[in-house]
């Protein structure tokens, strides 16, 4: 009986020694490597470009990733002007277009952090689509300010 006591303090509810060290596995490895910076990184550093030019009042703003694009149809005053502000952090490029074309012109944006502005003029409802370039990776951040 006294065996059965001894073995029953040090051994565990599954069956393992529990005066034993357990092993801890390693967290699960990611496919980002250390020198790679994470998609928070990229955010804050695509967040702060655009502040540093922001200029008039904001009219709507985001942070999308890359791979998602940003697909956006904010509702612009007619007759007034607006700007807006793209910056990609990451690698490769994306295209941005308007929905309808005249709302504005098609540009490239680079992912190397700078930062492409456009005037659009306000026609009501107008779609502004930036999609990433195959293989393109980061994050988008963009705002439309009225000015």
């Amino acid at each position: 009986m006294s065996a059965f006591l001894l073995t029953s303090c040090t051994t565990s509810d599954s069956g393992e020694d529990a005066a034993a060290p357990r092993s801890t596995s390693p967290a699960p490895s990611t496919t980002r490597t250390a020198t790679e910076p994470s998609e928070k990184d990229l955010t804050e550093r695509a967040q702060a470009a655009i502040a540093a030019v922001s200029s008039g009042t904001l009219v709507e703003a985001g942070v999308e990733r890359v791979s998602d694009g940003v697909h956006a149809e904010p509702g612009l005053s007619k007759g007034k002007t607006y700007r807006l502000n793209l910056v990609c952090v990451g690698s490769g490029s994306a295209q941005l277009e308007f929905v309808p074309a005249k709302a504005g012109t098609e540009a490239s944006v680079p992912c190397d952090e700078s930062v492409v502005q456009q005037r659009i003029t306000g026609d009501g409802l107008a779609r502004i689509n930036v999609d990433g370039a195959k293989g393109s990776t980061g994050v988008i951040a963009w705002q439309i300010d009225a000015i």
